[in-house]
């Protein structure tokens, strides 16, 4: 895959201060040893094998982590997102999977950067850069996929629809959900209910929580239990 770097562009006076959790040793080693060229302007201040890895290990002196979609430990990739987001730190994720869903749940989730990890380091490296300067970036293959947030790319879900719906296949109460949507339980319901009929009508069944669940780790919105 060619580079989507701009040679034009200046290089930041700066290295862009990375931290990169993956749960498979092998993958942090390769890609800490490939960011390490001063050419490439990245200095990798951490590694991590899990999230809580992370939390431990990084404080103001991070820019940008690469993040793992498949990390197993149950916690949404959304709220990783949001976490970092709210600590300042851009996010890229990396994902074994690229379809449709899975980009787009990762892009409205707030990642700033898409990297399935069949792409190229040079892809990784565009993605660091774009996120450390508060730009979003995708391969010129996945932007073809990825589609805007105010969209609804799920079967013609909403964006309200859809969020709801990634919600409750968290395993999270009805209550629950309408909390975190700053809305009413009735209308989280009226949310789920629609979602699932227009699952229903592409052929895909959602109608219990189990399929549900499942359905959400196929498109890689959860980490597989």
């Amino acid at each position: 895959m060619a580079s989507t770097v701009d040679p034009s562009a200046q290089p930041p006076s700066a290295p862009v201060r990375v931290a990169i959790v993956d749960d498979h040793q092998l993958v942090l080693d390769g890609l800490a040893a490939r960011l390490a060229d001063p050419r490439l302007k990245i200095e990798v201040v951490a590694t991590a094998s899990s999230w809580v890895d992370l939390l431990a290990r990084i404080h103001d002196n991070v820019d940008v982590v690469v993040l793992d979609l498949h990390l197993a430990d149950n916690i949404p990739t959304g709220t990783k997102i949001r976490a970092l987001r709210t600590a300042g730190i851009a996010a890229v994720v990396m994902s074994r999977h690229s379809d449709r869903a899975t980009v787009n749940a990762a892009l409205q989730a707030g990642a700033l950067g898409f990297i399935p990890k069949t792409d190229s380091a040079e892809e990784l490296v565009a993605a660091i850069h774009s996120a450390a300067a508060n730009s979003r970036h995708v391969s010129p293959e996945l932007a073809q996929l990825a589609e805007s947030a105010d969209s609804g790319p799920y079967a013609g879900l909403g964006r309200q629809e859809h969020n709801a719906l990634l919600l409750y296949s968290s395993g999270l109460s009805i209550r629950d959900v309408a909390e975190k949507m700053g809305t009413t339980e009735e209308t989280v319901k009226s949310y789920i209910k629609r979602a699932r009929r227009k699952y229903r009508d592409i052929g895909i069944d959602l109608g219990t929580r189990e399929l549900l669940r499942r359905h959400a780790e196929r498109e890689g919105w959860l980490a597989p239990e």
